[in-house]
């Protein structure tokens, strides 16, 4: 491998670490910037609250724009049910989603499963002991006091 093939997967992997935000701020920040020019102002001002000034406007600002809210139309009434997927339909759905929760599991190693399996059967053989003890004291404890 020569040195400039490094070098390329080096910044092949921080290109990628950069087109993906990382923290929350940083995806907001790239959600407005890849918005069209002529609705970032007017998306804006609906999506925060009437009450809240943007980070660079002044309070006085942000008060004279919360006259200009107006409010929208009525929420529409739920007259009719919405029809139930099939049964079929439902299934397939729990699988599919039993599968993407199944994907994000971290799965221990083989020696790790080994480690977990040793801890938990030493603390049950300890239990075990303690419980045989504690129940052998306790008995003769009775038969000693109610002979």
């Amino acid at each position: 491998m020569s040195d400039n093939d490094a070098g390329g997967k080096d910044q092949e992997q921080e290109s990628k670490r950069a087109a993906r935000p990382v923290t929350a701020a940083a995806r907001r920040e790239r959600r407005a910037s890849a918005r069209p020019a002529g609705k970032a102002a007017k998306e804006g001002d609906k999506a925060r609250p009437a009450g809240k000034a943007s980070a660079g406007a002044p309070a006085a600002d942000a008060k004279s724009k919360a006259g200009e809210v107006k409010k929208g139309r009525a929420t529409p009434k739920r007259t009719r049910k919405d029809k139930k997927p099939s049964l079929f339909a439902r299934l397939v759905r729990f699988f599919r989603e039993v599968w993407a929760e199944l994907r994000k599991v971290i799965w221990p190693t083989r020696k790790q499963m080994v480690t977990y399996t040793t801890v938990v059967l030493v603390f049950v053989a300890f239990m075990v002991a303690l419980v045989s003890v504690l129940d052998f004291a306790f008995r003769k404890g009775v038969f000693w006091l109610f002979g």
